[in-house]
């Protein structure tokens, strides 16, 4: 069925113009309604300062994050590796009293102490440490407890 007269097609466009304008003055006086009195400020100011606490906290996250980096940064320098090898460096006395102790950094920077008990005297050694690698000759005992700790052993 088809609609021709012009007079119908008008009042049906009419009709949906009414029903439109009454929607919208509907929302215009909501819109009033919100924004009306002390709280219209208050909503507005509100907005203003999430929008400002947004940003702030945005700052804050960038700046917590690069916190973060440089802070893992650090820990890779800090001591991280350490591993002990208890032995007996003479067979006539004594027990497993001497030891060697390494402690490394993430890099494998560090230093191994190596401690000779003896009957007279306690001789203390410490050899610094580059990428594992010492410029100083280093005992097995000294091999082992840096292999424990670039290995990750529990000693």
């Amino acid at each position: 069925m088809i609609i021709s007269n012009p007079l119908i097609i008008s009042s049906i466009l009419g009709g949906l113009i009414l029903i439109l304008l009454a929607w919208i003055i509907h929302l215009e006086w909501r819109l009033k309604k919100l924004l009306r009195g002390k709280r219209a400020v208050d909503l507005e100011g509100v907005m203003i300062d999430m929008g400002k606490s947004l940003d702030e906290l945005t700052t804050k996250h960038h700046e917590l994050a690069n916190f973060s980096t440089q802070m893992d940064e650090r820990l890779k320098k800090a001591i991280q590796k350490v591993y002990t090898v208890r032995f007996n460096p003479f067979r006539d006395h004594g027990g497993n009293q001497s030891f060697s102790t390494c402690f490394l950094d993430d890099y494998g920077n560090g230093v191994v102490f190596s401690s000779l008990y003896s009957r007279d005297k306690v001789t203390v050694y410490a050899k610094p440490l580059i990428s594992g690698k010492s410029d100083f000759e280093l005992s097995d005992e000294e091999n082992e407890s840096i292999l424990g700790a670039t290995t990750g052993q529990k000693s």
